[in-house]
């Protein structure tokens, strides 16, 4: 059953980090619209999870799973291979894949400010330039970016996170540009606290200041952002492009 009043159907959805938390929400949301979607993430477990979860309640197999790791330029372009093997194009690519090590700079490793770099926008390079090849050809495509509200704003600890997610809006917004002669849009999705694992660690006091700096109090929930993608994937946002859409519950404003 779909529940929105958005079609897919015979549209191929290419997602990473798409088996838990806001991806797990958007591979769903996709897969309840017609599309087939191809997850990526680095656990078998949540892959196994979330595609049975999808053939349980849609009745077909409608999500497929396959295990990578995006800060590796082999593994991205294995996985889309393999995509494009098994349906032959790939119209809608989200890149929602991302980790946090944070921590004070003057504490901060060299691991830990490369590996959040190397997942969120390396990551995001790899599979660009992997599946516009496919789209360039086709002359269509959509490309969802996942960014944070602290790529906008900052957030103390997070230095090396913030400088990935605004280096993710930059990327996208020069991508824009060189590929709109195409007919392929580029966005950006910008969350702010969204309540998944990501952000569990935010409890009592903490959690209780945070939520009176924003001006709907509450955090936000998954689906609200895989709303969001599904509109900027649709026909309604095909002149839209270079964009970065908030959603925050009014956080940044």
């Amino acid at each position: 059953m779909n529940p929105y009043q958005f079609q897919f159907s015979n549209q191929v959805v290419f997602i990473t980090g798409g088996t838990v938390g806001i991806g797990e929400a958007t591979s769903m949301a996709f897969a309840a619209c017609g599309a087939q979607v191809f997850a990526l993430g680095t656990n078998p477990e949540h892959g196994a999870h979330i595609v049975e979860k999808a053939k349980s309640q849609f009745g077909r197999d409608t999500v497929h799973f396959f295990q990578t790791d995006v800060s590796k330029r082999a593994d991205v372009e294995r996985a889309v291979a393999a995509c494009l093997e098994k349906f032959g194009k790939i119209d809608i690519l989200i890149n929602n894949a991302g980790i946090t090590r944070d921590g004070l700079l003057l504490r901060m490793s060299d691991a830990d400010f490369d590996s959040v770099l190397d997942v969120n926008l390396k990551g995001c390079f790899y599979t660009c330039q992997t599946i516009l090849r496919p789209m360039l050809k086709a002359k269509s495509g959509k490309i969802i970016n996942i960014s944070s509200i602290v790529g906008l704003t900052g957030n103390p600890g997070q230095t090396n996170y913030a400088a990935s997610k605004a280096g993710v809006i930059g990327f996208s917004k020069s991508l824009a540009k060189e590929v709109a002669s195409r007919s392929i849009t580029v966005n950006v999705i910008a969350p702010g606290f969204i309540d998944t694992k990501m952000t569990h660690f935010l409890e009592g006091e903490k959690r209780e200041k945070l939520l009176e700096q924003i001006p709907l109090k509450r955090m936000g929930k998954p689906e609200e952002v895989a709303h969001s993608a599904l509109f900027l994937a649709s026909p309604y946002a095909d002149y839209i492009t270079g964009h970065v859409l908030v959603i925050d519950g009014g956080l940044a404003m």
